[in-house]
Protein backbone atom coordinates (compact mmCIF):
# COMPACT_ATOMS: atom_id res chain seq x y z
CA UNK A 1 0.00 0.00 0.00
CA UNK A 2 1.02 3.29 -0.87
CA UNK A 3 2.38 6.28 1.96
CA UNK A 4 -1.28 8.25 0.09
CA UNK A 5 -3.41 4.88 0.71
CA UNK A 6 -1.83 4.75 4.26
CA UNK A 7 -2.44 8.02 4.94
CA UNK A 8 -6.49 8.01 3.64
CA UNK A 9 -6.84 4.83 6.11
CA UNK A 10 -5.50 6.34 8.78
CA UNK A 11 -7.62 9.59 8.32
CA UNK A 12 -10.48 7.52 7.88
CA UNK A 13 -9.74 5.75 11.23
CA UNK A 14 -9.39 8.48 13.08
CA UNK A 15 -12.67 10.29 11.96
CA UNK A 16 -14.94 7.27 12.64
CA UNK A 17 -13.02 6.00 15.83
CA UNK A 18 -15.60 8.57 17.87
CA UNK A 19 -18.44 6.96 16.09
CA UNK A 20 -17.05 3.84 16.47
CA UNK A 21 -16.59 4.17 19.88
CA UNK A 22 -20.03 5.73 21.21
CA UNK A 23 -21.43 3.15 19.31
CA UNK A 24 -19.74 0.32 21.05
CA UNK A 25 -20.37 2.01 24.63
CA UNK A 26 -24.14 2.88 23.95
CA UNK A 27 -25.00 -0.26 21.70
CA UNK A 28 -22.59 -3.49 21.66
CA UNK A 29 -22.18 -3.25 25.07
CA UNK A 30 -25.59 -3.40 26.37
CA UNK A 31 -26.70 -6.03 23.81
CA UNK A 32 -23.56 -8.09 25.44
CA UNK A 33 -24.25 -7.45 28.98
CA UNK A 34 -28.22 -8.22 28.01
CA UNK A 35 -26.90 -11.56 26.64
CA UNK A 36 -24.73 -12.23 29.23
CA UNK A 37 -27.54 -11.86 32.38
CA UNK A 38 -29.90 -14.06 30.13
CA UNK A 39 -27.98 -16.78 30.73
CA UNK A 40 -28.49 -16.09 34.49
CA UNK A 41 -31.05 -16.05 37.08
CA UNK A 42 -30.82 -12.30 38.58
CA UNK A 43 -33.58 -10.07 40.55
CA UNK A 44 -33.26 -6.41 39.60
CA UNK A 45 -33.50 -5.26 43.45
CA UNK A 46 -29.92 -7.59 44.08
CA UNK A 47 -26.26 -6.63 43.25
CA UNK A 48 -24.89 -8.17 40.20
CA UNK A 49 -22.87 -10.71 42.03
CA UNK A 50 -25.87 -12.59 43.34
CA UNK A 51 -26.89 -13.48 39.98
CA UNK A 52 -26.52 -17.39 39.53
CA UNK A 53 -25.56 -19.14 36.08
CA UNK A 54 -28.80 -20.82 34.00
CA UNK A 55 -26.92 -21.16 31.01
CA UNK A 56 -29.92 -21.58 28.00
CA UNK A 57 -32.71 -22.37 30.48
CA UNK A 58 -34.31 -18.98 30.53
CA UNK A 59 -34.61 -19.56 26.47
CA UNK A 60 -36.07 -22.73 27.40
CA UNK A 61 -38.45 -21.70 29.60
CA UNK A 62 -39.96 -18.90 27.16
CA UNK A 63 -40.62 -22.21 24.63
CA UNK A 64 -42.59 -23.76 27.57
CA UNK A 65 -44.24 -20.29 28.57
CA UNK A 66 -47.98 -19.58 27.10
CA UNK A 67 -47.60 -15.93 28.29
CA UNK A 68 -44.71 -15.75 25.49
CA UNK A 69 -46.17 -16.85 23.02
CA UNK A 70 -49.55 -14.83 23.68
CA UNK A 71 -47.19 -11.99 23.49
CA UNK A 72 -45.24 -12.99 20.19
CA UNK A 73 -48.37 -13.72 18.59
CA UNK A 74 -50.30 -10.13 19.62
CA UNK A 75 -46.77 -8.46 18.96
CA UNK A 76 -47.02 -10.16 15.05
CA UNK A 77 -50.55 -9.19 15.12
CA UNK A 78 -49.96 -5.55 15.28
CA UNK A 79 -46.91 -5.30 12.93
CA UNK A 80 -48.70 -6.78 10.31
CA UNK A 81 -51.76 -4.44 10.85
CA UNK A 82 -49.57 -1.52 11.41
CA UNK A 83 -47.50 -2.22 8.19
CA UNK A 84 -50.25 -3.07 5.63
CA UNK A 85 -52.18 -0.07 5.86
CA UNK A 86 -49.54 2.36 6.92
CA UNK A 87 -47.27 1.48 4.38
CA UNK A 88 -50.38 2.09 1.66
CA UNK A 89 -51.61 4.99 3.08
CA UNK A 90 -49.01 6.87 3.46
CA UNK A 91 -48.03 6.39 -0.36
CA UNK A 92 -51.47 7.70 -1.09
CA UNK A 93 -51.47 10.56 0.83
CA UNK A 94 -48.27 11.60 -0.29
CA UNK A 95 -48.61 11.37 -3.65
CA UNK A 96 -52.00 13.24 -3.16
CA UNK A 97 -49.96 15.82 -1.47
CA UNK A 98 -47.21 16.17 -3.81
CA UNK A 99 -48.85 16.16 -7.64
CA UNK A 100 -52.32 18.28 -6.76
CA UNK A 101 -50.98 21.75 -7.62
CA UNK A 102 -53.34 23.39 -4.78
CA UNK A 103 -53.03 25.90 -1.76
CA UNK A 104 -52.51 24.63 1.54
CA UNK A 105 -50.69 21.37 0.93
CA UNK A 106 -47.36 22.57 3.01
CA UNK A 107 -50.16 23.58 5.92
CA UNK A 108 -51.85 19.93 5.54
CA UNK A 109 -48.11 18.53 5.88
CA UNK A 110 -46.95 20.67 8.92
CA UNK A 111 -50.21 19.30 10.66
CA UNK A 112 -49.70 15.69 9.42
CA UNK A 113 -45.95 15.50 10.83
CA UNK A 114 -46.96 16.99 14.24
CA UNK A 115 -48.42 14.29 15.51
CA UNK A 116 -45.32 12.49 15.49
CA UNK A 117 -43.21 15.24 16.84
CA UNK A 118 -45.98 15.79 19.83
CA UNK A 119 -44.44 13.08 22.80
CA UNK A 120 -45.98 9.45 22.77
CA UNK A 121 -46.99 10.04 26.41
CA UNK A 122 -48.76 13.15 25.98
CA UNK A 123 -50.42 11.68 23.16
CA UNK A 124 -51.38 8.68 24.70
CA UNK A 125 -53.08 10.34 27.87
CA UNK A 126 -55.10 11.96 25.33
CA UNK A 127 -56.34 8.79 23.34
CA UNK A 128 -57.33 7.25 26.83
CA UNK A 129 -59.57 10.25 27.49
CA UNK A 130 -61.40 9.53 23.66
CA UNK A 131 -61.48 6.20 24.25
CA UNK A 132 -62.73 6.22 27.48
CA UNK A 133 -66.21 3.80 27.82
CA UNK A 134 -67.97 6.23 29.67
CA UNK A 135 -67.84 10.13 27.90
CA UNK A 136 -65.18 9.05 25.24
CA UNK A 137 -66.27 10.75 22.10
CA UNK A 138 -65.15 7.76 19.88
CA UNK A 139 -67.44 5.79 22.44
CA UNK A 140 -70.10 7.68 21.77
CA UNK A 141 -70.11 8.31 18.27
CA UNK A 142 -69.59 4.63 17.61
CA UNK A 143 -71.60 3.45 20.30
CA UNK A 144 -74.13 1.43 18.58
CA UNK A 145 -70.68 -0.25 17.09
CA UNK A 146 -68.80 -0.91 20.22
CA UNK A 147 -68.89 1.01 22.77
CA UNK A 148 -65.85 -0.04 24.97
CA UNK A 149 -62.75 0.02 22.47
CA UNK A 150 -59.74 -0.85 25.02
CA UNK A 151 -61.98 -2.27 27.54
CA UNK A 152 -62.77 -5.12 25.62
CA UNK A 153 -60.59 -7.87 24.87
CA UNK A 154 -61.30 -8.14 20.79
CA UNK A 155 -60.88 -4.52 19.90
CA UNK A 156 -57.98 -3.56 21.98
CA UNK A 157 -55.22 -4.25 20.03
CA UNK A 158 -56.96 -2.35 17.03
CA UNK A 159 -57.80 0.08 18.98
CA UNK A 160 -53.81 0.45 19.88
CA UNK A 161 -52.81 -0.23 15.84
CA UNK A 162 -55.41 3.01 14.97
CA UNK A 163 -53.51 5.25 17.75
CA UNK A 164 -50.17 4.27 16.04
CA UNK A 165 -51.64 5.01 12.44
CA UNK A 166 -52.70 8.70 13.59
CA UNK A 167 -49.37 9.21 15.44
CA UNK A 168 -47.14 8.01 12.51
CA UNK A 169 -48.73 8.27 9.35
CA UNK A 170 -47.66 11.81 8.71
CA UNK A 171 -43.99 11.36 9.34
CA UNK A 172 -44.39 8.03 6.92
CA UNK A 173 -46.27 10.60 4.52
CA UNK A 174 -43.63 13.31 4.45
CA UNK A 175 -41.25 10.79 3.50
CA UNK A 176 -43.04 9.57 0.61
CA UNK A 177 -42.95 13.37 -0.26
CA UNK A 178 -39.30 13.63 -0.53
CA UNK A 179 -38.73 10.40 -2.19
CA UNK A 180 -41.36 11.55 -4.88
CA UNK A 181 -39.46 14.96 -5.21
CA UNK A 182 -36.03 12.45 -6.32
CA UNK A 183 -38.53 11.62 -9.08
CA UNK A 184 -37.32 13.80 -12.76
CA UNK A 185 -40.26 15.83 -14.22
CA UNK A 186 -39.31 14.44 -17.34
CA UNK A 187 -40.09 11.23 -17.40
CA UNK A 188 -44.05 12.03 -16.46
CA UNK A 189 -43.73 14.44 -19.06
CA UNK A 190 -42.63 11.29 -21.31
CA UNK A 191 -45.46 9.24 -20.18
CA UNK A 192 -47.82 11.79 -20.87
CA UNK A 193 -46.03 12.27 -24.82
CA UNK A 194 -46.52 8.12 -24.93
CA UNK A 195 -50.60 8.50 -23.92
CA UNK A 196 -49.77 7.15 -19.75
CA UNK A 197 -52.70 8.65 -17.84
CA UNK A 198 -52.41 9.27 -14.18
CA UNK A 199 -53.36 5.13 -12.93
CA UNK A 200 -50.62 4.04 -15.79
CA UNK A 201 -47.77 6.65 -14.56
CA UNK A 202 -48.57 5.83 -11.03
CA UNK A 203 -47.85 2.12 -11.71
CA UNK A 204 -45.34 2.64 -14.15
CA UNK A 205 -43.12 5.46 -12.95
CA UNK A 206 -43.99 6.63 -9.54
CA UNK A 207 -43.94 3.37 -7.69
CA UNK A 208 -41.15 2.01 -9.17
CA UNK A 209 -39.13 5.05 -8.79
CA UNK A 210 -40.44 5.05 -5.41
CA UNK A 211 -39.54 1.67 -4.27
CA UNK A 212 -36.56 2.25 -2.09
CA UNK A 213 -38.69 4.93 0.03
CA UNK A 214 -40.73 2.27 0.34
CA UNK A 215 -38.36 -0.35 1.80
CA UNK A 216 -37.16 1.86 4.34
CA UNK A 217 -40.86 2.95 5.51
CA UNK A 218 -41.64 -0.54 5.76
CA UNK A 219 -38.32 -1.14 7.65
CA UNK A 220 -39.51 1.35 10.01
CA UNK A 221 -42.58 0.73 10.07
CA UNK A 222 -41.54 -3.02 11.24
CA UNK A 223 -38.90 -2.13 14.05
CA UNK A 224 -41.15 0.89 15.29
CA UNK A 225 -44.50 -1.27 15.78
CA UNK A 226 -42.01 -4.00 17.41
CA UNK A 227 -40.78 -1.61 19.81
CA UNK A 228 -44.32 -0.27 20.54
CA UNK A 229 -44.16 -0.09 24.44
CA UNK A 230 -45.95 3.55 25.33
CA UNK A 231 -49.09 3.37 24.69
CA UNK A 232 -49.76 -0.15 25.81
CA UNK A 233 -48.13 0.98 29.06
CA UNK A 234 -50.41 3.48 29.29
CA UNK A 235 -53.27 3.16 28.33
CA UNK A 236 -53.99 -0.88 28.55
CA UNK A 237 -51.08 -2.36 30.83
CA UNK A 238 -51.16 -5.23 28.80
CA UNK A 239 -55.11 -5.98 29.63
CA UNK A 240 -57.74 -6.55 28.92
CA UNK A 241 -57.10 -10.86 29.49
CA UNK A 242 -53.73 -10.12 28.27
CA UNK A 243 -54.61 -8.93 24.35
CA UNK A 244 -52.55 -6.20 23.95
CA UNK A 245 -49.35 -7.64 26.16
CA UNK A 246 -46.89 -7.18 23.48
CA UNK A 247 -43.02 -8.53 23.86
CA UNK A 248 -41.97 -4.96 24.39
CA UNK A 249 -44.46 -4.72 27.45
CA UNK A 250 -43.62 -8.60 28.67
CA UNK A 251 -39.97 -7.43 28.83
CA UNK A 252 -40.54 -4.42 31.00
CA UNK A 253 -43.07 -6.29 33.32
CA UNK A 254 -40.97 -9.41 34.11
CA UNK A 255 -37.53 -7.10 35.09
CA UNK A 256 -39.41 -4.12 36.71
CA UNK A 257 -42.69 -5.52 38.22
CA UNK A 258 -41.87 -9.34 38.89
CA UNK A 259 -37.60 -9.24 39.02
CA UNK A 260 -36.86 -11.45 36.51
CA UNK A 261 -33.98 -10.04 35.06
CA UNK A 262 -32.85 -13.02 33.30
CA UNK A 263 -35.87 -13.90 31.66
CA UNK A 264 -36.71 -10.30 30.70
CA UNK A 265 -33.20 -10.40 29.10
CA UNK A 266 -33.96 -13.63 27.37
CA UNK A 267 -37.35 -12.26 25.86
CA UNK A 268 -35.53 -9.09 24.80
CA UNK A 269 -32.60 -10.90 23.25
CA UNK A 270 -34.82 -13.09 21.71
CA UNK A 271 -36.52 -9.48 20.58
CA UNK A 272 -33.71 -7.95 18.98
CA UNK A 273 -32.80 -11.75 16.94
CA UNK A 274 -36.34 -11.49 16.11
CA UNK A 275 -35.82 -7.75 14.53
CA UNK A 276 -32.67 -8.85 12.76
CA UNK A 277 -34.50 -11.74 10.94
CA UNK A 278 -38.00 -10.05 9.95
CA UNK A 279 -35.05 -7.05 8.53
CA UNK A 280 -33.00 -9.41 6.42
CA UNK A 281 -36.31 -11.30 5.42
CA UNK A 282 -38.22 -8.00 4.40
CA UNK A 283 -35.25 -6.96 2.65
CA UNK A 284 -33.91 -9.92 1.23
CA UNK A 285 -37.91 -10.75 -0.38
CA UNK A 286 -37.26 -6.52 -1.76
CA UNK A 287 -34.40 -7.46 -3.45
CA UNK A 288 -35.75 -10.79 -5.43
CA UNK A 289 -38.44 -9.48 -6.51
CA UNK A 290 -36.62 -5.90 -7.98
CA UNK A 291 -33.97 -8.51 -9.45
Amino acid sequence: MSVAGRGRGAAAVAFLSPAMLVIGLFTVVPIGLTFWISLHDWSMYTALGDMAWRGLDNYAGLLADSSFYNALANTAIYVALVVVVTVPLSIALGMLLYFPRVAGKGLVRAALFSTYVIPTVAISIVWGGLYAPEYGPLSQLFGAWHPTWISAPDTALVSLVIFHLWQMTGYYTVLVIAGLTQIPGDLYEAARIDGAGLWRQTLHVTLPLLRRTTIFIGLVAIINAIQVFDPVYILTQGGPAESTTVLSFAIQRAAFQHGLAGQASAMAFSLLLLLVALGGAFLAVVRRRSA
